[in-house]
């Protein structure tokens, strides 16, 4: 199994009828999962939302499938072309997301200084929006700042989905926000353990392999890889 990130500006005029194009398992060979979304900046005290910007999150049985889909005549699939995405391996779940199925039920192993990207996911209570907006509030001012952070996009669909994601240059800088003592994600992490925030949630943690396509003028894992390469290797 593996899961993909998608994040395309389409517009506003296409943005209702890109939401509307959400794939289908059981019409879409090897989809287990897809979820449409409109996108959010993270730590942003002007305008949360991104116009135009659209987002998709689905799980694959393998990249076979993935790029099936791609050359398909899906309507979804020709809007998805002229933006970024990028394909994760599954490595650790926190939580549950019985309607991605397939995900691992065990840790998989991944170096300190290996990239990582985290995908999390809730199905909000609305009883619990406001205290958990207060508490989210502040995790995503600091998480823009952190060391190690490649790039970060909020994903909703409400009122069913709350999501963001995020890419980190390392699994050491990624735990090292997450995890810290005083740090404003335990907070929140704390805030929901206590009362939770959502009827179901998951935190999941992936290998990144492959990205294609730009993100606001640019690939960043393909960024990070280029830094990684010593200057006489580069094409």
């Amino acid at each position: 199994m593996i899961v993909s990130v998608h994040i395309v500006d389409v517009g506003l005029q296409r943005m209702p009828i890109a939401l509307r194009r959400q794939p289908r398992p059981d019409s879409v060979g090897g989809l287990r999962y897809a979820q449409t979304t409109v996108t959010a900046r993270q730590g942003s005290s002007g305008l949360p939302l991104y116009p135009g910007r659209f987002g998709l999150i689905a799980a694959w049985d393998d990249d076979d499938a993935l790029e099936e889909f791609s050359r398909s005549a899906h309507p979804l699939a020709r809007l998805l072309i002229a933006g970024w995405h990028i394909r994760m391996e599954p490595l650790r779940v926190s939580g549950s997301w019985p309607a991605m199925p397939g995900l691992p039920d065990r840790q998989l192993p991944v170096e300190d200084d290996e990239p990582v990207a985290v995908l999390t996911l809730g199905r909000p209570r609305l009883a619990r929006l406001r205290p958990f907006l207060r508490s989210a509030g502040p995790a995503e001012e600091e998480v823009v700042t952190a060391p190690g952070l490649l790039a970060s996009i909020g994903l909703a669909r409400p009122p069913r989905l709350v999501s963001t994601f995020s890419l980190w240059s390392s699994a050491a800088a990624m735990r090292d926000y997450s995890y810290r003592d005083g740090g404003t994600h335990m907070a929140a992490v704390r805030a929901d353990r206590e009362r939770p925030f959502h009827h179901e949630s998951a935190f999941i943690r992936f290998r990144p392999y492959r990205s294609e396509g730009a993100w606001e003028g640019r690939d960043p894992l393909a960024d990070l890889r280029t830094a990684s390469t010593p200057a006489g290797q580069r094409s």
